[in-house]
């Protein structure tokens, strides 16, 4: 319990709104309302999602990751049946590239502040793995199999899954295993979890005491269920569940080990993340609600 208050204590001095209604909502019994209301602001007239909602896209347009975050947030509220789920499907469409992928970032005028690796020269970018493979897995999961938009999506991942040399990257992995956890076909999803197994699990650091910007096994297995939990063992999880525990700094949240590129980002990340950790540790039954 003192975890779960001295990370109440945190957010009430550092994180958005945002944030400090999701963590009123998973461990202080509060409503979903609140955080839908928080989230509105966020969406813009053409049903995508900017005004950084992604903390490193600081612009007011559009883009394809912060509708990916506006999923996850309304799938937790129980949500997944809201208005702003089919908005979003349908914005998809009109940002896809030819090949049936969206791109991992949409180009900007220079006037949109934003971190150095979210920015493209492309004027017409390349649909991308990543986030392509995020958002068909998370409109599976809201319940969306007929669209039009996330039929073709579906078959530019597995275009990707099925192709020889595929070489994912570590959020290219995360998007790969929404993807494979939610889609509906199911022999195919087993199929390419086997075959790509190796390369999913080579995306972690196994040391749980590893600095800097890597990825844990808890962060391809966020929860004991789904294909990331199969990558690795139960003593390997344990002790990346031990280090986090550990890792939580004496004001009572967590922070992130990627670059910190203009101040406002830091406590707007460690809101986030505070949040995503005590969700992890309480799914693997480190802490209670």
């Amino acid at each position: 319990m003192d975890m779960l208050n001295d990370a109440e204590g945190f957010l009430r001095l550092n994180a958005r709104l945002i944030d400090r209604h999701r963590f009123a909502l998973h461990f202080r019994g509060a409503g979903p309302a609140p955080v839908l209301a928080a989230l509105r602001p966020y969406e813009n007239p053409d049903g995508g999602y900017g005004h950084a909602l992604e903390p490193d896209l600081r612009g007011e347009a559009s883009q394809p990751v912060p509708a990916q975050h506006a999923l996850e947030i309304l799938h937790e509220t129980g949500a997944d049946d809201d208005p702003a789920v089919a908005r979003i499907a349908a914005h998809l469409e009109t940002i896809t590239a030819p090949d049936g992928g969206v791109p991992f970032v949409l180009p900007a005028g220079p006037e949109a502040p934003r971190a150095p690796w979210w920015r493209t020269t492309d004027t017409e970018p390349p649909g991308s793995i990543n986030p392509t493979a995020s958002l068909a897995g998370l409109l599976y999961r809201a319940g969306l199999p007929e669209n039009p938009w996330l039929k073709n999506a579906a078959e530019f991942c597995w275009r990707y899954l099925e192709a020889p040399g595929a070489e994912p990257g570590p959020y290219d992995v995360l998007a790969i295993l929404t993807f494979l956890d939610h889609t509906p076909e199911r022999d195919r999803a087993e199929a390419a979890f086997t075959r790509h197994r190796a390369t999913l699990a080579a995306a972690a650091t196994l040391d749980p005491h590893a600095e800097g910007a890597v990825h844990s096994p808890l962060d391809l297995a966020p929860t004991p269920h789904g294909y990331g939990r199969r990558l690795f063992t139960d003593e390997t999880v344990q002790a990346h569940l031990d280090a986090l525990a550990a890792a939580r700094r004496p004001d009572g949240g967590w922070t992130v080990g990627f670059l910190i590129w203009t101040p406002v980002t830091e406590p707007e990340w460690r809101g986030h993340i505070t949040v995503e950790r005590l969700l992890t540790l309480r799914a693997y039954g480190m802490i209670g609600t």
